[in-house]
C-alpha cells in the first residue's frame, strides 16, 4: 500500500480524558520511562534513562524556546481579540523579528477574527521602565493572515514586548487556560533559542543531573533547533494521510553540530519527534545538494512528500552529512537554515535516527504514524500497556525509550 492510501483510523485508540497529565510532575526526571528494545516492554523512571541507552550513544536535542505567542487586545466595544503569532514574515529569520526595534510582520491565527475585519488593533503594555508601550496591530496587505505590529519605543524589541505582554501558549487539549508554573514547567532546561509556539515536550524530562550523568558515561549531547509550529496539533481530518497538508517548521544547525554527527559514529538518539523530523530532514537536504550542489539559500527546503518520490538510493550518512558541509563552505555560512515540512509514516526508512525519547501521541496523529514508522504495529502494544499500567499521555506525561 502507497503511503498516501494510509487510513487514519487505523491509528486511532481511546484515550480517557482522565490519563491526560494536565501539569507537569513536582520532578521532571521522576516521570514513568516505558523502554521498546528489540520488540521487548518493560518499565523504568527516566532518571535511569543514562543507564538504559546503548553503548556509544550520542543524544540529538532540540534547543528551541517557546515564546509568549498569544497576545490579547481589547477593542473599544469590549471584545477581546486574540493574536497568536506563528511565524514572522519580515524579517522572515525568528532572530531578526524578534529583536526588530518599531515594527514587524507575523503570520497569524486570529481569535475572534470577525469582530476584527479592519482597522488598528492598540494594546497599552506596562514597561520595566514605567511608562507605556502603545503596540498597534493592523492587517499587512502582503498576506491574509499577515499582522503588522509596531511601536514607537525603539528602546524595546518585539521579543521584550512578548516577554512583557504576551501569554506562553499551552496545549489546547490541556484544556485550560496558561498559569504561572507552565513559564517554567513547559520549557525545556536547555532551551535557548526563542521561536517556537509548542514546546519539544519529549526534552522536558530532562534535569541538569541527568546531563551530568550522561556526560559522565560519556555521551555526547548535540544541539539542532527546529521552531515548533502550531500544527503540530493539528489532527488529521481526512480520511487518508495524502489529503493531509503537513505544517512548515524552520530548522537552524550550527556547523558544529554537523561537525560532531559526521566525527562522531555513535548510535544517534534523538530526543522527540522534532529532532527526529530535523535528523531525517538533513538526509533529504543533503541528497538534494548531492544532486545539486550549486542549490542557492533561498531553494532549501524538504517538502511532504519528498521521501516518497524517484527510485531508492542508498547514500551513507557520512555522504549526506558531507555535502552539506560542503555547501556550507561555498556559502561559508555558519548555520545552515531551511524549512521542513517532512511527514514521516509507515513506509518511510529512517535514515538518520537509530532510537527515540518521545512521549504518548494523540489518537490520529502524524506523530503516532511517525512512531508507527519506527517500530512497525508494535506502537499498538506500546500504547496498550501504557493504558494498562498507569502511564500518563501527551505533553505533560511520560516518556518511552523506543530502540527497534
Amino acid at each position: 500500500m502507497r503511503t498516501t492510501d494510509i487510513a487514519i483510523a487505523d491509528y486511532d485508540y481511546p484515550l480517557p480524558e482522565e490519563r491526560i497529565a494536565k501539569h507537569a510532575l513536582p520532578q521532571r526526571d521522576a516521570c514513568k520511562l516505558l523502554v521498546y528494545k528489540g520488540g521487548r516492554i518493560t518499565d523504568a523512571v527516566f532518571s535511569q534513562l543514562a543507564d538504559l541507552l546503548p553503548d556509544k550513544s550520542m543524544l540529538v536535542r532540540n534547543n528551541t524556546r517557546v515564546i509568549r505567542a498569544r497576545l490579547l487586545f481589547k477593542k473599544e466595544t469590549g471584545a477581546t481579540i486574540e493574536v497568536f503569532c506563528l511565524e514572522p514574515v519580515a524579517p522572515a529569520q525568528y532572530e531578526l523579528a524578534l529583536t526588530s526595534r518599531g515594527s514587524c510582520v507575523w503570520n497569524c491565527m486570529v481569535g475572534n477574527a470577525k469582530r476584527w475585519k479592519s482597522g488598528e488593533l492598540l494594546m497599552e503594555v506596562p514597561s520595566p521602565a514605567g511608562r507605556s508601550i502603545i503596540l498597534k496591530a493592523v492587517h499587512d496587505e502582503s498576506g491574509t493572515n499577515h499582522v503588522r505590529f509596531s511601536w514607537e519605543d525603539t528602546a524595546y524589541t518585539f521579543g521584550d514586548i512578548l516577554e512583557l505582554a504576551g501569554i506562553l501558549p499551552i496545549p489546547p487539549y490541556l484544556n485550560r487556560e496558561t498559569e504561572e508554573e507552565d513559564l517554567d514547567t513547559y520549557q525545556t532546561v536547555y532551551a535557548v533559542n526563542k521561536g517556537s509556539v509548542a514546546a519539544p515536550t519529549a526534552g522536558l524530562h530532562f534535569t541538569e543531573e541527568e546531563f551530568e550523568r550522561l556526560r559522565a558515561r560519556g555521551t555526547p549531547v548535540i544541539d539542532v533547533t527546529l521552531h515548533v509550529g502550531a500544527g503540530t496539533f493539528r489532527p488529521v481530518k481526512s480520511e487518508t494521510i495524502g489529503e493531509h497538508q503537513m505544517h512548515r517548521e524552520l530548522i537552524v544547525i550550527e556547523r558544529a553540530s554537523l561537525d560532531a554527527l559526521l566525527h562522531e559514529e555513535r548510535t544517534i538518539v534523538a530526543v522527540g519527534t522534532t529532532s527526529v523530523r530535523t535528523l531525517e530532514s538533513l538526509y533529504w537536504l543533503g541528497k538534494r545538494l548531492i544532486a545539486s550542489p550549486e542549490t542557492q539559500e533561498d531553494a532549501l527546503r524538504v517538502d511532504q512528500w519528498e521521501a516518497y518520490e524517484g527510485a531508492e538510493e542508498s547514500i551513507s550518512r557520512a555522504e549526506i552529512l558531507q555535502a552539506l558541509l560542503r555547501w556550507m563552505d561555498r556559502q561559508e555560512a555558519e548555520k545552515l537554515i531551511f524549512p521542513t515540512e517532512i511527514l514521516i509514516a509507515p513506509g518511510y526508512r529512517y535514515r538518520m535516527v537509530d532510537a527515540m525519547i518521545t512521549n504518548f501521541h494523540q489518537p490520529r496523529s502524524t506523530l503516532l504514524l511517525l512512531v508507527s514508522a519506527f517500530i512497525g504495529e508494535d506502537w499498538q502494544r506500546v500504547y496498550r500497556h501504557a493504558l494498562e499500567t498507569g502511564y500518563r499521555f501527551l505533553s505533560y506525561g511520560d516518556g518511552s525509550l523506543l530502540i527497534p
